[in-house]
């Protein structure tokens, strides 16, 4: 994000949050698969009550996947022209956040 690569930093942040919450499905015990962040949250265990304002960051997170990644994701242009400082401090605060959560549920 320093570097002014907003497109990249919202797609690493969705990276970190989906890997953190594989991570914390591992150590519950069951597989995870996929990409979707906010499906990777809620399919955690019942024994880990997760609070929908983490879902629904989650959500924000996982539009950032393809499009921040792929020049034909959008109707015009490259993705480094879709994105700037709001999305990739947003992206990050939520990722920090989720990580934060999953951090806090292992140490449980």
């Amino acid at each position: 994000m320093r570097d002014g690569r907003h497109e990249w930093a919202c797609f690493a942040a969705q990276q970190a949050a989906e890997k953190a919450v594989k991570a914390l499905h591992l150590y519950t015990g069951q597989e995870a698969w996929g990409h979707v962040v906010a499906r990777l949250l809620r399919e955690l265990p019942e024994t880990v009550s997760v609070p929908e304002q983490l879902i629904e960051q989650g959500r924000v997170l996982d539009n950032f996947y393809i499009p921040a990644r792929y020049p034909n994701s959008h109707p015009q242009g490259a993705p480094f022209e879709h994105y700037g400082p709001l999305q990739s401090e947003e992206a990050i605060r939520y990722a920090g956040e989720i990580v934060e959560f999953v951090r806090a549920q292992m140490a449980q």
